[in-house]
Order: structure tokens, then sequence, then C-alpha cells
């Protein structure tokens, strides 16, 4: 491997490294306060970036869906309005979710009569962001103090419902969307996207604001509180429920933006969410999934290991990236004497 090689694997890794860092940033930060590993995050991924496609002129996307509202816009009224229903008995939530619903539908549909690029990738991330929360209050808050295992169960059944739906909605091709920042950067021998540094940069910020949120913010702190003892930030008046909301709404508008910047590097299709949100929860499991800077730290490993396999056996590249859990699920095993909900 000579030095031309070595540095357009590294840039490669760095690349994918951060994807899987915002992964599981979001996987760490939605398991830390409710316990539950969302797997359907690599949907929310995706639907963002694809419910763009429906808002972009002919001329751009190269399809005539002129006046046609996406699927995830009827997905998200969908939940809210069932949401509502849910929360019936307490009038004012219940008012403000049924008009969220109809807003989403309202922007979707203003989204598909034509609006500028700027304004049309705002509005794809607003149409999918609800279904983060609403979520949480369908399938996960019912089973309230239920297992681990019971979540991850509910979560995997999530995924293949959304993975289902998403090919419903948009089919089995992939769609190239256009960059915010075209052209290409060399740096040194490498080539670099100038989109990626814009992956980059959210990267940073969504790190930086992740740190001063939980420190310097009350609600920041709430969360926090949840995440060591739910029963003692029930206690002291912190509503478990409101903390799962804002953990997963945090956690889809960190997925969906990064969704939106990273699609005109892959081309989205709504099958490749699952695999870029399993690498992350890898990277997440690297941490232990408690631990922020670990858990980046752990993607760019999960990057730097998929880049070299990639060039050495890249037939083999997601099993190698996919077998770094066995020997940090042994030694967690030998450090966990117990078996117990916490542990």
């Amino acid at each position: 491997m000579d030095w031309t090689i070595f540095s357009f694997l590294a840039a490669d890794a760095l690349q994918n490294g951060t994807i899987y860092a915002l992964m599981a940033l979001s996987l760490v930060l939605v398991f830390a306060v409710t316990r539950v590993i969302l797997v359907p995050l690599g949907e929310f991924l995706v639907f963002a970036p694809l419910t763009y496609v429906w808002f972009l002129p002919a001329e751009v996307s190269g399809l005539n869906l002129k006046g046609q509202i996406p699927g995830t816009a009827w997905l998200a009224a969908a939940m809210l309005l069932w949401w509502a229903i849910l929360d019936r008995a307490n009038l004012q939530r219940a008012f403000f979710l049924l008009l969220s619903a109809l807003a989403v539908v309202g922007l979707a549909w203003w989204g598909a009569q034509g609006v500028p690029l700027a304004l049309g990738w705002i509005l794809a991330v607003l149409v999918v962001l609800p279904i983060g929360p609403a979520s949480y209050r369908l399938f996960f808050e019912p089973a309230k103090n239920a297992s681990v295992l019971t979540y991850l169960i509910i979560a995997v059944g999530l995924h293949f419902a959304f993975a289902g739906l998403g090919l419903v909605f948009f089919g089995p091709e992939q769609f190239r969307l256009p960059p915010i920042w075209p052209g290409q950067t060399p740096i040194g021998l490498v080539p670099v996207n100038n989109q990626a540094f814009l992956v980059y940069g959210f990267a940073l910020l969504a790190m930086v604001g992740l740190y001063l949120f939980f420190t310097r913010s009350i609600y920041g702190k709430a969360l926090r509180a949840c995440a060591v003892n739910r029963y003692g930030a029930r206690l002291s008046g912190i509503s478990p429920s409101q903390a799962g909301y804002v953990s997963f709404g945090i956690a889809t508008l960190i997925t969906c933006i990064s969704g939106m910047l990273l699609a005109p590097l892959i081309s989205p299709a709504y099958f490749q969410g699952f695999l870029l949100g399993l690498k992350g929860f890898v990277a997440g499991i690297l941490g232990g999934l408690i631990s922020y800077p670990l858990a980046v730290v752990g993607a760019l490993l999960v990057g730097a290991m998929e880049s070299w396999a990639a060039f050495q056996a890249s037939a083999f590249k997601d099993a190698i990236v996919f077998a770094l859990l066995l020997p940090i699920l042994f030694w967690r095993s030998l450090r966990s004497h117990e078996i117990a909900e916490e542990e």
C-alpha cells in the first residue's frame, strides 16, 4: 500500500466515520434516556432526502412529481392523529397534535407545488421530524418499564414496517440529489467533495451542541437526570415521558439533517438506512451505549476498519466491521456478574 492509496482510504474512513458518529450520537442519546435501541433511525436518515425528491423541480429530479404529496407526510400526519386520539383526555394537547398533523400535510402540499431548493430542504426535514416523537408515544411509551429486549423487539418491528413503507412510498430505485456545495477541493493527493465538508461541519456542530445542551440548559440536565435514574428523576418532578419525546425528537432531527447532507454523496434509496444505522450501532456499542466521546471514537474506528476491509477484502468488509462487536461484547460479559435491567 503506497501513500496515495493510504490517503484515499483515510479520506474515505473519515467520511464514513463521521456519518456513523452522527448515528451513534443519536442512538446513545435515545438509549441513555429511554433504554430504547432505536433501530429505525436508519429509515429516518433516508426518509428526509427521499421526501425532498418530491419537492424538487422536474428539471432537477428528472421526475414529474409536481402536486404529489410524499407518503411520509401522510405517515407523519396519521401518527400524529393517532397520538391525538390516545391523548384525547388532554384537550389542549390533542388539539395541538391535530393542528400539527394538518400542518405536516400543508407543508408537504406547499413543497409539492414547487418551492426554492433551500425551502424544500427545510420542508423535507419538518415533514419527517414528527415521526420520531410519535413513534415513542405510540409504540414504546405504552410498554412502560419493559426490558431492553422488549424495546429492541419493538424497534426491530418498526424498522421492518418503515422499510416496507419506504418501498411503497418511494420505490426501489436510487435518487440523485443536487449538492448544497458542488465541486471538489484537493487535500494533498485526495480530491474531497465539498459536500463532505458540510457533513464534517454538522457533526462538529452536533457534538458541541449536545455538550452545551446537556451541561448548560435546564432541559438537557433533566434528560441527564432521566438517563442516570429514571425513578429519581420522576420523584424530582421530571417527566420521563416528556424526556422520551425530547430525546426522540433531537435524535430524529440530527438524523434527518445528516441524511439531507449525506444524500448527494450516496444517492439515497429506501434500503440504505438500515446498514448505516447498524454500523452506527456498532460504534455506539464500542462506546458502551453510554459515552458520547467513546461513541465518536468507535465510529471513526468503524470507518477506518471498513475502509481498510474494502481495500483488502471487499467481499467481507461488512462482516469484518460487524465482527468488531464480538470482542467488545465478550469483554462486557466478563465485567457483568449478574443479569439485571440496568446492565
